[in-house]
């Protein structure tokens, strides 16, 4: 798994909680018809709000192999996202 500047990113900073849901599954979503299996999702590491509500989103997500935080970056979550 390697991140380069190419991979797909969602950046929701400055988003309000109540998008998260309609963001983060369309951008799975798009990703998993474009074959990307890897995705970033940046969500900020401030009061962890948007960081909890995209991890409940892609919890429940069925395309979604598997997701944590960054550890080089706490304000981006790594998507591995199941191949089509």
């Amino acid at each position: 798994m390697f991140l380069t500047s190419k991979t797909p990113k969602l950046d929701l900073h400055g988003e309000i909680t109540s998008m998260v849901p309609v963001l983060v599954d369309g951008f799975i979503n798009e990703n998993y018809l474009l074959k990307n299996n890897l995705v970033r999702i940046i969500h900020g590491k401030s009061t962890n709000v948007l960081t909890k509500e995209v991890h409940r989103v892609l919890k429940k997500n069925r395309l979604v192999l598997e997701y944590k935080l960054n550890a080089w970056n706490l304000g981006e979550t790594i998507v591995i996202i199941k191949s089509r």
